[in-house]
């Protein structure tokens, strides 16, 4: 390891599976593609990703654009907001996103560093399940209801999930989810 490295401050990767988050949201918690109020607020993702371990973020947001297109507003909010827009193309039906994580992931196990996915997206397993294990923290953010049976099975190794609504608070406004509720955490003035 050169001086540079050891010298660097310990940071989280914040990788982010755009296309999953928006789908579980449209699909299964609202029934209809989100409209802007109703997506998650990156920023408030950002700055749980910094608080939660007490140090810097290298945000990566991963985008389909295999279509030839961007979303330019979008693409330039994120750069606003300290991320690293990562717009991939391919062949048809190639699932860019997640071959790209995928990739990522695997490259961080030679790196130092704790890493934050936001995904649901069982596909990943094989690459979270090789980083966790020694002194790196690795962690989902999802909504639990609907975070892959096999990434949830993972807890008993050390991995951490948050929920997007419920532990970040990533929304403006309270979601339609039904999902089961520990007690401790109940709020009645949410349901009044």
């Amino acid at each position: 390891m050169s001086q540079t490295q050891s010298a660097a401050p310990r940071q989280t990767y914040l990788i982010v599976d755009g296309e999953n988050i928006d789908a579980t949201l449209g699909m299964s918690v609202l029934g209809h593609r989100p409209i802007p109020d109703e997506r998650p607020r990156w920023d408030r993702i950002t700055e749980f990703a910094t608080s939660m371990w007490g140090q810097p973020v290298n945000g990566l947001f991963f985008l389909n654009a295999s279509s030839g297109q961007m979303p330019m507003s979008f693409v330039q909010a994120l750069l606003a907001m300290g991320y690293h827009p990562i717009p991939l193309s391919g062949a048809p039906g190639e699932k860019v996103v997640d071959i790209g994580i995928q990739r990522t992931l695997t490259a961080l196990e030679d790196r130092p560093g704790d890493v934050l996915l936001a995904s649901h997206d069982g596909d990943f397993v094989p690459q979270v399940e090789r980083l966790l294990g020694g002194d790196r923290r690795v962690g989902v953010l999802c909504f639990r209801e609907f975070v892959s049976a096999k990434l949830s099975e993972l807890t008993e190794r050390g991995l951490s999930l948050f929920d997007l609504e419920d532990d970040i608070g990533a929304f403006n406004a309270p979601l339609p989810r039904v999902r089961i509720i520990p007690l401790d955490s109940f709020d009645p003035l949410r349901y009044l």
